[in-house]
């Protein structure tokens, strides 16, 4: 049978990235030693407050079709909480609500790109980027982010990657698979460039919450973004909710409508429920969300001590999140065999970083979402395998 050219366009080429991760899970599931430091999947239960404003959503009969962009309380308490972070004036009618970052990810890049459209991306970059863009048909031009400045943007190199075809700039702050933050004077210049080549500017801004002490910076409220900034954001991190699939994107009102018309035919509005155990996590204070914060910046700190202690490896230390980068250029292995053979001895399973992009290459992406125990214990298997290589 024939398929469209659409099925060619949305493979990327990041599938083997999660090879070692998928071996890790299936063997967890025959009950072997392993622990998983290959996702970024909070270990954490969603607070029991959001989880109860669910509850007494379905125990209201809150089951039937909802608003295609979200319950207007929704939409208000997003715009309330992107005001909070970013300082951009916006309003409940520049917020759609989308099943997860990822969604927000393909409504945008629908809304935005065209077939034959460069979007340039800094990298490494989240694995599904790639995808995501050229299902619009759009040509990804990477911009690398080396691992000599700690994997943070350089202004000219962003620059230098423009092309006449150039339609928007996409990047993530904090970042995802490195943890670095966008410091205010490179997203003003980026701002710059944006402004004067009339581009698109698309945020992914997941991480924000879970800084470990640098400030945020919300490019889309810097003057004469807001009405070029397409945002997204989601509580599957900040409030422990990966499984929810509840996200949102900001953007000007008439993106927003169009999302209304591309919602029409693909989600048509997402579980009422969830929208209210959303409101309930955005509009009052959840004090587990410091916490988690705070157990995420000890686990960091625990992690980075011992492992930059071992011969051979070299951590990059995250500004936020719950990933950091693993230099392993130093015991002669490549990222992938390194991973691999660090499963195969160990049981405890991290991510060749390299499909995130070429400035990645050499090392591994580690997770710290296991409890503070289990993280010391990995951290001891890598190591004693890490001083067997010598």
């Amino acid at each position: 049978m024939r398929y469209s050219s659409f099925t060619q366009r949305i493979g990327g080429e990041g599938a083997r990235a999660w090879e070692i991760h998928h071996r890790a899970v299936q063997a967890k599931r025959r009950g072997e030693d392993v622990i998983i430091l290959s996702i970024g999947d909070p270990d954490f239960d969603t607070p029991a407050s959001i989880k109860q404003a669910a509850v007494a959503a379905l125990d209201a009969g809150d089951t039937h079709y909802t608003d295609i962009l979200g319950f207007p309380a929704l939409r208000e308490a997003i715009a309330a909480y992107h005001r909070r972070m970013s300082g951009q004036d916006v309003t409940a009618e520049n917020v759609a609500a989308v099943s997860g970052a990822q969604g927000g990810l393909f409504v945008s890049s629908m809304l935005v790109l065209d077939r034959g459209d460069d979007v340039v991306v800094p990298e490494p970059m989240y694995l599904t980027y790639e995808a995501t863009f050229r299902a619009a048909g759009a040509n990804l031009i990477r911009v690398p982010m080396r691992p000599e400045n700690e994997f943070h943007l350089l202004p000219a190199d962003l620059e230098q990657a423009l092309t006449p075809n150039t339609k928007a700039i996409v990047f993530a702050t904090p970042g995802n698979p490195t943890g670095a933050m966008f410091a205010r004077d490179v997203l003003e210049a980026m701002a710059k460039l944006a402004i004067e080549r009339d581009l698109w500017v698309i945020a992914d801004e997941v991480y924000a919450a879970l800084s470990f002490g640098k400030p945020h910076v919300s490019i889309g409220g810097l003057p004469g973004m807001g009405e070029r900034t397409v945002t997204i954001n989601s509580l599957s991190k900040s409030h422990a909710m990966t499984g929810w699939r509840i996200g949102w994107i900001v953007a000007p009102k008439e993106l927003i409508e169009f999302a209304h018309d591309l919602g029409l035919s693909t989600q048509y509005g997402l579980p009422g429920f969830i929208q209210r155990a959303a409101i309930r996590a955005l509009a009052e204070p959840v004090p587990e969300v410091d916490q988690m914060r705070d157990a995420y910046r000890r686990r960091r700190d625990a992690a980075v001590t011992t492992l930059n202690q071992v011969p051979g490896l070299k951590v990059h230390v995250p500004e936020a999140g719950m990933f950091m980068m693993l230099d392993v250029r130093g015991t002669g292995l490549s990222a992938f065999d390194y991973a691999l053979r660090l499963f195969e001895q160990t049981g405890v399973a991290i991510l060749d970083a390299t499909p995130f992009g070429r400035s990645a290459e050499g090392h591994c992406r580690v997770s710290f979402v296991v409890d503070e125990k289990s993280l010391t214990e990995a951290c001891r298997r890598i190591a004693s395998f890490t001083n067997s290589l010598s």
